[in-house]
């Protein structure tokens, strides 16, 4: 420190209060001097001056700083898109659970079983005129009320008729293997539906799953009169392959299956795991359940939705909707198409039906031949005691196989998580500034400091102000000391003599002096 080896103690320690006073400039340079943010050194230096190299280091600190800013932005814009991406594989397994299959017959009533009592209350149902007897017309006969539950139970397609052979994995099966669950079709049957103990194969391919030949009953089918919202003009079956947690939705996700052909489906399980919310838009399985069922399915939640809508507006459901309300009588036909129709046009808004975030789904593929053959033909009808037109326009045969021991595993995966981007902004940090975690906290920490200085500065004025006095005060004195050597000197040189001693014992007063005040101070 310039002045201080000739001065003594009190001019050191003077000089070391005034370069605390000088802040600003030199406390930065003093820091990026030994920051560990790269340039910022070169910037400022340790005298605080902006020279011509400065300007060109600060010049290129401010360009990376930008890029960084810009790739940091990038990087959180991107992972706030939640991006995700679909992995798939396959894994093999020595048995897989087969499937439920739910079948139904495309014509709801049998003509044969309708009695005249049925024919009028169905009669906006199927479109039949009401039969009329003697001396009375339709409208004047007394008829009790419907019970639609019975009608369908009653006058459906039922599958010991049906069923003419059955056979799964190469034992034989009947139709005491199959439940009844109702649908939009009327009376329908599912095998192997039981959730507790499904059916398991244990070989893929053909005659490794379910073989059925069915009579589809074409001469029980009703006449077309006029055209109703529930009019069939095709003839066959419709089959839905699901899992047992999920409860059939046939008219929609079900597919056909005609007369005078064998139909080969061979299948493939697909588990699908989905993303919960942000990334995803699926339903977790710790959410409540749909009252009336065990598990979360599109299927029970699309049911719900429906049987919903028909009890507010009607107050009552189909046979085939959930609920404890009374079932619609064929009179409030009109009202249920009506209320499904605003339903369907509300596009899902009323009542959205999630995707769950692990499901089973089976994807399949048809294939056909045609039966009988001409071979054949003459022996089923001795054997079933039908014409051989008869098994072509009614027989089918329906075959449901595993392709392979193996399913597939479709899942949707975080394309850039929070560990991605934080390894991103840290890569960028070091490409770009040099920085770290740590850097930033030495940053923060030089903040916090100046900040508590100037709080601290604001609080006390007054005290600023009486140190700012006493200091004034040193350095009138230094000044005073400084003005008496330079006179004991000149006095000395003009006498020809030097007072050594009397000289010594002032200067050593005057240093006395100097400590004494800042001692005070």
């Amino acid at each position: 420190i310039k002045g201080a080896s000739t001065e003594g103690g009190g001019t050191v320690m003077l000089d070391e209060g005034l370069q605390r006073q000088k802040g600003g400039m030199a406390d930065l340079a003093s820091f990026a001097s030994s920051s560990t943010l790269h340039g910022l050194a070169r910037v400022l230096g340790t005298s605080g001056r902006m020279g011509f190299r400065q300007t060109l280091w600060g010049l290129a600190l401010l360009v990376s700083l930008g890029l960084f800013l810009y790739q940091a932005t990038w990087s959180t814009a991107t992972y706030l898109e939640r991006p995700h991406l679909a992995a798939m594989r396959e894994e093999t397994r020595r048995e897989l659970t087969f499937p439920a299959i739910t079948l139904c017959n495309v014509n709801r009533f049998r003509f044969s079983a309708l009695t005249d009592a049925d024919i009028y209350h169905l009669a906006n149902l199927t479109g039949l005129p009401p039969k009329s007897r003697k001396g009375h017309r339709p409208s004047e006969l007394q008829y009790p009320p419907p019970d639609m539950l019975d009608i369908f139970q009653r006058t459906g397609h039922q599958l010991e008729d049906m069923l003419k052979s059955c056979n799964f994995s190469g034992q034989n099966c009947s139709s005491e293997d199959f439940s009844v669950v109702y649908t939009r079709f009327g009376k329908c049957y599912t095998f192997n539906g039981n959730k507790t103990s499904p059916k398991r194969v244990r070989q893929g391919g053909t005659g490794n799953g379910l073989e059925l030949m069915l009579d589809i009953q074409q001469d029980e089918y009703l006449p077309i009169w006029r055209e109703t919202n529930e009019t069939t003009l095709e003839a066959g079956i419709r089959v839905q392959i699901h899992s047992q947690n999920e409860p059939p939705y046939i008219h929609q996700l079900g597919f056909g299956v005609s007369p005078g052909f064998q139909t080969f489906v061979s299948c493939q399980e697909q588990r699908l795991t989905y993303l919960p919310q942000p990334w995803g838009n699926c339903r977790a399985s710790s959410e409540p359940v749909i009252p009336g069922y065990d598990t979360y399915s599109v299927s029970a939640c699309r049911l719900h939705c429906e049987s919903t809508q028909v009890q507010r507006e009607c107050n009552c459901r189909m046979v085939h909707m959930p609920g404890d309300a009374d079932i619609c009588s064929p009179s409030n036909i009109k009202c249920v198409d009506k209320a499904l129709a605003l339903l369907q046009k509300s596009t899902g808004d009323s009542c959205p039906c999630e995707t769950p975030c692990n499901l089973t789904r089976y994807g399949k593929e048809l294939s056909m031949v045609k039966i009988p053959s001409r071979g054949s033909a003459r022996y089923l009808s001795r054997k079933y005691q039908k014409s051989e037109e008869y098994i072509r326009d009614n027989f089918l045969i329906l075959d449901i196989f595993f392709e392979a021991l193996n399913y597939e595993t479709i899942e949707q995966k975080k394309a850039y998580d929070i560990a991605g981007l934080l390894g991103d902004i840290g890569g960028q940090m070091g490409l770009f500034i040099g920085a770290s975690i740590l850097t930033i906290l030495e940053i923060l920490d030089y903040i916090y400091e100046v900040v508590k200085y100037k709080i601290k500065k604001l609080l006390k004025p007054k005290k600023s102000q009486k140190q700012q006095n006493q200091r004034n005060l040193i350095q009138e004195q230094i000044q005073r000391t400084k003005n008496l050597r330079e006179q004991n000197l000149q006095t000395q040189l003009s006498d020809g003599t030097i007072a050594t001693v009397r000289f010594e014992e002032v200067k050593v007063k005057v240093s006395q002096r100097n400590r004494e005040i800042f001692c005070g101070l």
